[in-house]
């Protein structure tokens, strides 16, 4: 069984540059696959496009009970315009931080998990074994594990889902489910002098988003993830000053939560824009939610010494997760988000993990792999 250091290892994952669009999964699914294999793991990987790859590894399953899942993620955000001090892909250690792109989202928790999934096994018998799931494409709305449960049909089930989203090591049981949408409204093109010979479809557009900034979904709010929110992103339509545009689209992000349904939403936006919008929905994730009663969650609180008395810590998570899809895969499992990297550092210039996080998320994902309190 090979030695593993996690902080070179979370250096080695942060060199292959994962940038998606395009992804370029392939080389660090192969990478982690191998490394897997070599310590005990039977590893599938399923293709999602060219250069890009799922990866599933399992060990030590039984009849007996039930795998804990690990997920996460290969794929990360664009450098952004804004100039890096630091090289994003060489993961530069200054201090008590290491630095690069994915450094918090989220190759440092895909460390933690490889190094904890297999090091365990030198520490005891995991109950029921362990399942890992790293996907490509989740950067751009999860496509990736939607296509994964689509293609693959060995998942099995599971007692209890960690997805390894930067947190900082603090566990959060839930998150709202997201909506996308693409908005296109159509007219007649037109000289602009002569406006009243075509039909303007910004000004389509432009009535649609206006009811949109003042919907209300008039449903009550979920004490975990309170309210729905809903924004427009993007819109673009015309394609010059002086004609009338018979052309416009723009983008609708909802965000979700257990008080209401989706084909509720989608219903709703219907009846409010009307015939003049044609809606595609890009992408349709659940919310992620677990109780704070849930044995799992009890146990995983005590581990990450999460005392609920203070009240200091956030349960729920602004943003989504491949969560959403594998609690729904699972029957609704148990599901935690946690990982060592920083959220506010997530998607930023000059992207950092503190090492010390690392090393502590290996600590408790053992822990909780072997189902101990501490």
């Amino acid at each position: 069984m090979a030695l593993i250091d996690v902080i070179s290892l979370t250096q080695k994952l942060i060199s292959f540059n994962t940038i998606n669009p395009p992804g370029n999964e392939l080389v660090i699914a192969k990478f982690v696959g191998k490394l897997l294999s070599e310590n005990g793991f039977d590893v599938d990987y399923i293709l999602f496009g060219e250069n890009r790859l799922h990866l599933v590894a399992e060990r030590g399953l039984s009849d007996m009970a039930q795998p804990l899942v690990l997920s996460g993620h290969f794929d990360t955000v664009p450098l952004n315009a804004k100039v890096w001090e630091m090289d994003p892909f060489a993961g530069v250690i200054t201090g008590n931080k290491i630095f690069g792109r994915g450094s918090s989202d989220m190759k440092s928790g895909l460390a933690a998990m490889i190094d904890a999934a297999i090091s365990c096994f030198n520490e005891g018998i995991p109950e029921g074994g362990v399942r890992i799931i790293f996907t490509a494409g989740e950067e751009q709305g999860c496509q990736g594990v939607v296509q994964l449960t689509e293609k693959y049909k060995k998942f099995g089930n599971a007692r209890a889902i960690i997805v390894g989203e930067p947190t900082a090591n603090i566990p959060a049981i839930g998150h709202k489910g997201a909506l996308y949408f693409n908005a296109l409204t159509t007219g007649i093109t037109a000289h602009s002098s002569m406006p009243e010979l075509g039909v303007n479809a910004i000004y389509k557009a432009a009535r649609a988003i206006s009811k949109i900034e003042s919907i209300n979904f008039l449903v009550e709010r979920d004490p975990l993830l309170g309210y729905p929110t809903v924004n427009v992103g993007q819109i673009r339509g015309g394609l010059n000053l002086n004609s009338v545009p018979d052309h416009a689209e723009f983008t609708i992000d909802v965000r979700t939560t257990n008080k209401i349904k989706h084909t509720e939403i989608i219903q709703r936006l219907k009846d409010e824009l009307g015939e003049e919008v044609k809606l595609t929905t890009l992408v349709n994730m659940s919310p992620v939610s677990t109780t704070e009663e849930d044995p799992f969650i009890q146990m995983v609180y005590k581990v990450c010494n999460i005392d609920r008395s203070l009240g200091e810590y956030s349960k729920a998570l602004p943003y989504l997760t491949d969560g959403s899809v594998l609690q729904n895969l699972y029957n609704g499992a148990p599901t935690v988000i946690l990982g060592p990297g920083q959220p506010e550092m997530a998607h930023k210039t000059d992207e950092f993990c503190y090492l010390g996080n690392i090393k502590n998320a290996v600590r408790i994902y053992k822990n909780i792999i072997l189902n101990r309190k501490n």
